[in-house]
């Protein structure tokens, strides 16, 4: 196992927030004992004054904290001193941040007029060309050289004028240098910005957030996580600032920064955060509000946790992924656990009037589909309930959840039954727990065994009996929760059953009562799509049954989002900003429109080329902006066609598909998804 594995965090069964320096942005503090900060980017284009001041008066009405402002040349930059005094003229002082890609002397022109300057050091001082290349140490030294040389201005200036800067590297844009000696890796992301780091140290300049961003949920995560690990062993401690790029729009895009963002969070990983979604800047603002808030909290008013006894070692490695290994356990014909598919359980409300209506139309899908039906029964009148439903639906498969009502197991229906639920607690007696174990052989039905916190006695009781009988078909998930997360809770799981060498496949199940659907979202993202991103999780259930066909998609988006299980055609686009060459939003609905139907191929739309190429670079196909009115079309890493006219390039994209044999027609009946509803793109 890696041996950094403990460093990455304080506990990975406790929240507790990573300790950092407090880095000034202006007038707000980043880091140390400040909240966890809001930010967003503007889209319009940074000559022209007034939409960008119009546009970061709105970000900063609905809660904007500071704000980003893309400087791709030397004028555009300049420009940032008349933002900058016609914002403070209208009474905004919100933070402003310069963000800059290849050019030094846009930089060195911004630092003057902003709180903050960004630089990636992928392109700061390198041009990326996916040069293959190998580099001796002599060669590489001289690199590192040529990279102070061109850093170390900045760097001064930035000390001189009491300015911040994020060392911001990106997962698609690492340089040549970095690819050669490190790979397309989360550590060449981490050793990329440590080399910028090193350099300001040597400085002394010290008032530095970092980033690790990615398009994908899992590099992101382990790169952020490795980077805290090996900041710790320096003994460094800049604040990070979070974001999944590239994100996309709509769900997808909130559940796929939730995903990210979320993980790390919970983490104790994260000083401020952007959620980066191809919409309107001010949309932006409250997905932050709302991923950040249960981290807000004062310790005063924080509900008091318990500290649960926990002393088994991880076998999780959180710098890689590997999916946990379990055995196969049988519910019918669908397996869970091994090498299958995460499995995918809907609860269905019993007493629900359209219940048989609700069953046929989440089961009858092509792709999205309920493998597993579940019924919470809390009397004897839903037991008879359950075995109605479940003679009129012999084809379909079903699950009952008992809870803590040992009582009623005589009475569930058991015949056409390929799950039964429990909680491991103390309303089940010994006697209980054998009557159970028994009648899984006499009627052929898996187990799932719900743990509770302070509960693994009662669970191992029952692994116990399980054995007695030779039984296997076990599958283990979380109860009821008084003192932990549900996050810790599974780890504590999975950690506890890796320790007794039995490997049951875990399943995943929403645990709370939501106020709306965009905090069950959220909070479903972060919280599956943690456990899958680190491996744990055979199977995934979500809702409490007043929702069934909402449940289901969130299901297969999250599992899109953790690249788990793919139904449909995958997206990577940009948020967009002053850089951007043609209007995103547009761009974006119309290829949807022509290619969402797609199902496993994967299309970038990158606004312009600063991360475009390496950011798409696991695309199967990319939609580049290349000039004014002219798009370059990618196969994955390689430009194949440059300048092409924006009026002809939709259909160049569906050419090119066509030639690499990804092209299928619509099915009968498919409808395009429709635009998403919003405000107009600010004028570029």
């Amino acid at each position: 196992m890696n041996p950094l594995v403990k460093k990455y965090c304080t506990n990975p069964f406790r929240y507790q927030r990573r300790k950092t320096r407090e880095v000034k942005v202006g007038g707000i503090g980043v880091g140390g004992d400040n909240p966890v900060r809001v930010q967003s980017m503007t889209t319009s284009d940074t000559l022209n004054t007034l939409a960008t001041v119009e546009e970061t008066l709105g970000m900063v009405a609905v809660g904007c904290e500071i704000v980003r402002i893309t400087a791709p040349t030397v004028k555009d930059a300049e420009n940032l001193k008349n933002i900058r005094d016609e914002l403070r003229k209208r009474g905004c002082n919100a933070p402003l941040v310069a963000d800059i890609h290849f050019l030094p002397k846009a930089a060195m022109a911004a630092v003057e007029y902003v709180e903050k300057v960004r630089v990636n050091p992928g392109n700061y001082a390198d041009k990326k060309k996916f040069n293959i290349r190998e580099y001796t140490d002599a060669q590489y030294h001289e690199e590192l050289e040529r990279i102070e040389e061109t850093f170390t201005p900045l760097v001064l200036r930035c000390k001189e004028l009491g300015r911040a800067m994020r060392i911001g590297t990106n997962h698609g844009s690492l340089s040549d240098r970095i690819m050669n000696r490190y790979g397309d890796t989360p550590l060449g992301m981490v050793e990329s910005a440590l080399e910028f780091v090193r350099i300001c140290e040597k400085n002394n300049y010290r008032e530095i957030i970092l980033s690790m961003k990615s398009s994908n949920p899992k590099v992101m995560i382990q790169a952020y996580r490795l980077l805290a690990a090996r900041m710790d062993e320096v003994g460094m401690d800049y604040p990070f600032h979070l974001g999944v790029t590239e994100a996309g729009d709509g769900e997808d895009g909130r559940i796929k920064s939730a995903v990210g963002i979320g993980a790390l969070l919970e983490d104790g990983i994260g000083d401020t955060i952007r959620v980066s979604l191809t919409e309107d800047s001010v949309h932006e603002i409250p997905v932050c509000q709302d991923l950040v808030k249960p981290y807000n909290i004062p310790v005063t008013q924080r509900r008091t946790v318990v500290n649960v006894p926990f002393d088994i070692p991880e076998k999780r490695d959180p710098f890689t992924y590997a999916r946990r290994k379990t055995q196969e356990v049988h519910l019918g014909d669908v397996a869970v656990g091994a090498e299958n598919t995460i499995c995918v359980e809907i609860p269905v409300g019993l007493r629900d009037p359209k219940v048989e209506e609700t069953i046929r139309s989440i089961t009858s899908g092509a792709d999205i589909v309920a493998e597993v039906i579940q019924f919470s029964v809390k009397d004897r009148e839903d037991c008879l309930l359950a075995e109605k439903l479940i003679a009129q639906f012999p084809a379909d498969l079903f699950s009952i959840d008992l809870g803590r009502h040992a009582e009623l197991l005589d009475a569930v229906p058991k015949s056409q039954l390929h799950k039964l639920i429990f909680e491991a607690s103390d309303s089940w007696s010994s006697a209980d727990l054998h009557k159970l174990a028994h009648l899984t052989q006499e009627f052929d039905f898996a187990i799932q065994v719900n743990v509770g916190d302070g509960e693994i006695p009662k669970a191992k009781e029952f692994f116990a009996a399980a054995e007695r009988q030779n039984f296997s078909q076990i599958i283990a998930g979380i109860g009821s929760l008084r003192s932990v997360s549900p996050l810790a809770a599974w780890r504590m799981l999975a950690a506890f059953l890796d320790s007794e060498n039995r490997p049951h496949p875990i399943h995943l199940r929403d645990l709370g009562e939501w106020h709306s659907d965009i905090e069950q979202l959220l909070t479903a993202s972060k919280q599956f799509g943690t456990m899958l991103c680190d491996g744990i999780g055979d199977s995934v259930q979500i809702g409490d049954g007043r929702d069934p066909a909402g449940a289901l998609k969130l299901a297969y988006n999250i599992l899109q989002a953790t690249g788990n299980r793919i139904t449909k055609t995958e997206y990577v686009s940009c948020p967009s900003c002053g850089r951007t060459l043609f209007n995103l939003q547009t761009v974006t609905d119309r290829i949807k429109s022509k290619t969402a139907h797609l199902k496993g191929v994967k299309i970038a739309i990158m606004g312009c080329i600063v991360n475009g190429p390496g950011e798409m670079a696991d695309a199967d196909f990319g939609y580049v902006g290349g000039a004014p009115g002219k798009v370059n079309l990618y196969v994955g890493k390689e430009c194949v066609q440059y300048h092409v006219p924006e009026s002809e390039a939709d259909q160049r994209l569906i050419d090119l598909i066509k030639t690499h044999g990804k092209w299928q027609e619509p099915p009968d009946g498919w409808v395009p998804p429709e635009p998403r509803k919003q405000e107009a793109q600010a004028a570029r």
